[in-house]
């Protein structure tokens, strides 16, 4: 089984991935670190140089090849539901997809000081946070097995609430 975390940017997809994977003794990828390593650099310079349609090919690729049904623990990056050939991939049988849920104000709090998030960069966050999540958040509840509102938890309560779901969807650390 493979779990693929889905969520708006900074919804904590990648801090309680890791965590989570630690738990379980599985492997750990963040999709945009494995991004970054394909193209060479920073996504934030490809999307500027190349732009998004091309961002989202690659994207598309790389989810492919992580979504094999493994013992692994998948962050996606924010933007990944927009193609249904990677909600395809990300729910395919033997994996469990987890929306991590954030309100758009909660996001904007996290992310203040962030700058290396391409669509997140110039105007208004807050508002261009309200627009993504309209967008994204029913292709997230679309692909979800399960949805868990991380509001203002801790990484450690997140992470035994994700524990405590995978196992009643019927994961044991053996699986």
């Amino acid at each position: 089984m493979t779990v693929v975390l889905v969520g708006m940017p900074g919804c904590g997809k990648s801090t309680a991935g890791r965590q989570l994977a630690r738990n379980l003794g599985w492997r750990f990828v963040d999709s945009d670190a494995e991004i970054e390593h394909e193209i060479g650099g920073p996504i934030r310079a490809f999307f500027d140089r190349n732009g998004e349609e091309r961002f989202r090919e690659i994207e598309q690729q790389v989810i492919e090849r992580l979504s094999k049904p493994e013992r692994l623990v998948l962050a996606t990056g924010g933007g990944a539901v927009l193609r249904q050939q990677n909600r395809d991939a990300m729910a395919q049988p033997g994996n469990q997809v987890v929306y991590l849920r954030a309100t758009p104000e909660d996001l904007a709090r996290r992310l203040r000081h962030d700058t290396q998030r391409p669509l997140l960069q110039g105007g208004d966050p807050l508002r261009k946070l309200r627009d993504l999540f309209r967008q994204r958040d029913p292709l997230y509840r679309e692909v979800a097995s399960f949805v868990i509102d991380t509001g203002r938890t801790s990484v450690p309560t997140l992470v035994n609430l994700l524990c405590m779901q995978l196992e009643m969807a019927g994961l044991s650390r053996s699986a």
